[in-house]
């Protein structure tokens, strides 16, 4: 089977944007072309590629699977371009940097354009993903650094621990807030906005709920901090959130507390072994790995 990179091209385009219009928009072809690439890709794998439901296009389960193997080969193919385009143009370098979603919202776009300051001709990369997406990235030379969680799954990457305590976030207007320390004791029967059951918030939570003999009230899962926080803003109960998207959220809407026992998250700051760190790369790592030393808790 011989594949042509523009099938594949135009089949990531239009899973990420879920649209043949946005796809054609990214790749700067017509929506017949679009259409085309895929109808032949289809054809050459003899599986369908996507299901119309409500006007957007959903990726079938082996679309999914097919996506997944040639993500990090089409963005791969993105980055050589760029760095093509910043040779001509006589750049000064580039700032590639990819972390897990809570500080995608605030914390990192803050941290970069600090840095970017006074170096107008440097370019920037950045991209937020799941933890194990982010390893793979560092790893193969996508990005330099990398923002992921505990566990690092690959031996070549080089790993800067962190470890951040968690808040308990509640709507403002929850007479939890009379107290300024929160325990499952406290929290009996009081509805959990919640992580995924193998997130380590998630587990830990679990655990201390079960040790004080108490029953953990699980009513939303979902899969983003983000997302967490504004069910919590919704009054639909409670949730243990990092600090990262609890610090750059500035609508309101909800207060926090801390937990006890604390419910702590280890993260690591990622780099490559088997490739040197570019300079802009040393200075930015310098300096994340100084700003998050904040976010360590204090020695009890």
């Amino acid at each position: 089977m011989h594949l042509r990179f523009r099938q594949l091209q135009a089949f990531h385009a239009t899973i990420e944007t879920g649209t043949v219009t946005g796809a054609a928009s990214i790749l700067g072809v017509s929506q017949p072309a679009i259409s085309n690439l895929l109808h032949q890709l289809e054809r050459q794998t003899r599986f369908k590629l996507f299901e119309r439901i409500k006007g957007r296009l959903v990726a079938t389960p082996e679309a999914s699977l097919l996506y997944q193997e040639i993500d990090t080969v089409v963005r791969g193919f993105d980055h050589v371009s760029q760095a093509v385009i910043d040779l001509q143009n006589k750049q000064a370098g580039q700032l590639q940097v990819a972390s897990q979603h809570s500080m995608s919202f605030g914390f990192m776009p803050k941290l970069i354009a600090r840095f970017a300051h006074g170096r107008p001709d440097m370019t920037i990369s950045f991209q937020s993903q799941y933890s194990a997406k982010i390893q793979e990235w560092v790893m193969s030379g996508l990005f330099e650094i990398g923002v992921c969680e505990i566990p690092v799954l690959h031996d070549t990457l080089e790993v800067h621990p962190i470890t951040v305590e968690t808040l308990i976030a509640m709507p403002e207007d929850s007479p939890l807030a009379q107290h300024q320390v929160l325990t499952p004791e406290l929290l009996d029967g009081v509805p959990f906005i919640v992580m995924g059951p193998d997130h380590m918030t998630h587990r830990r939570t679990r655990e201390a709920f079960h040790s004080a003999g108490i029953p953990l009230k699980t009513r939303v899962h979902s899969h983003l901090f983000k997302n967490l926080l504004s069910f919590v803003k919704e009054g639909m109960g409670v949730s243990i959130l990092d600090p990262f998207v609890l610090d750059f959220d500035f609508e309101g809407g909800f207060i926090t507390r801390p937990f006890r026992p604390s419910i702590m998250m280890e993260m690591a700051v990622i780099t490559s072994k088997t490739r040197p760190l570019s300079a802009i790369g040393q200075d930015f790592l310098s300096l994340l790995l100084s700003e998050l030393e904040t976010y360590s808790p204090p020695v009890r």
